[in-house]
């Protein structure tokens, strides 16, 4: 029989949570209504379901760490009980001696998954073996605002056939697509198996104005000639912190990117916020009045020099 631990791939230093996640993975992988008809993967299956059995049980793993490992024996031990070899490079061990051992309180044919007089082998009766529960999927809508700065949001999904309601956390930072993990929170295990997870999948609704660059905010203001060529004061939103005042300062060109700095996004890795970037847009009217267009040609002759002078 190959060691648990190895069984799971892990090492003995592994933790309840690991040796859980390690257990649902494999399994999931070689389950028989994955792999119909593949005899090595039933087999595999059936030494993933012992594995747990024994390490996923906290009693069970202590007695498998303490015993598990047992020097090798020549002869057949005395009393005449069973023998089992447990664990690589181990002897034969009397299962009889062993129960007594424990107090005769250690039962075996529950540590082995045994279903006929306490001999080893798959379990065949009603209980069978046990089994996780399967993770469940879910989509989440959220406004930009929770996206770039986190928040919460309540989530309703079927549970064995029940209506459930969660409150999810939602950290600063995250982007379209990102999945949030709800451990425990999918479909029950079945047999005294764990739970699987709910997977929360973040869709993030696009923002009447603002837009994102890595953690960076952008927003596109736009300002008349007079305030382009002469300069100004303006009031620009940010994302959470309310409009504050800017000055757009004399001479700014259609897309001079003007830096707000702190009102971007945060990062999820430093817990800094980026910047936010005021794009200038000058917007030119359709129609003007002719005292307009007088001054508008007075200021060409003015300054006649073309923008596009040595440009190219």
């Amino acid at each position: 029989m190959s060691d648990f631990y190895d069984t799971l791939g892990l090492p003995r230093s592994a933790t309840a949570d690991e040796i859980r996640k390690a257990y649902k993975k494999l399994a999931r992988k070689y389950h028989p209504d994955v792999q119909p008809g593949d005899k090595d993967a039933e087999k595999k299956f059936k030494e993933l379901q012992e594995a747990y059995e024994v390490l996923g049980d906290e009693e069970k793993r202590k007695q498998f760490d303490q015993f598990g490992h047992l020097p090798r024996g020549g002869a057949r031990p005395p009393g005449g009980g069973q023998t089992f070899q447990w664990g690589p490079g181990s002897g034969p061990i009397d299962l009889g001696d062993l129960g007594n051992l424990f107090g005769g309180q250690f039962d075996f044919g529950s540590l082995f998954g045994a279903g006929n007089g306490g001999r080893g082998g798959p379990q065949t009766g009603g209980r069978g073996r046990a089994q996780p529960g399967a993770d469940l999927q879910l989509e989440l809508e959220i406004p930009l605002e929770i996206a770039v700065l986190g928040g919460a949001r309540e989530v309703r999904f079927t549970k064995v056939g029940k209506t459930e309601q969660l409150t999810v956390k939602i950290p600063g930072g995250v982007d379209n697509g990102s999945v949030i993990r709800l451990a425990g929170q999918g479909q029950p295990g079945q047999r005294g198996g764990p739970p699987g997870d709910l997977h929360v999948t973040l869709r993030v609704q696009a923002h009447a104005f603002f837009r994102r660059d890595g953690n960076n905010l952008l927003i596109d203001v736009p300002l008349t000639i007079a305030e382009a060529t002469l300069g100004t004061k303006i009031e620009v939103p940010t994302l959470g912190e309310g409009p504050v005042t800017m000055t757009i300062p004399a001479g700014a060109s259609s897309g001079t990117k003007l830096r707000l700095r702190g009102k971007g996004g945060l990062d999820r890795q430093t817990k800094e916020r980026g910047d936010q970037l005021v794009v200038v847009k000058i917007v030119v009217p359709k129609k003007i009045s002719p005292r307009a267009k007088e001054l508008i040609e007075e200021l060409d002759r003015l300054e006649p020099v073309s923008p596009r002078e040595g440009l190219w």
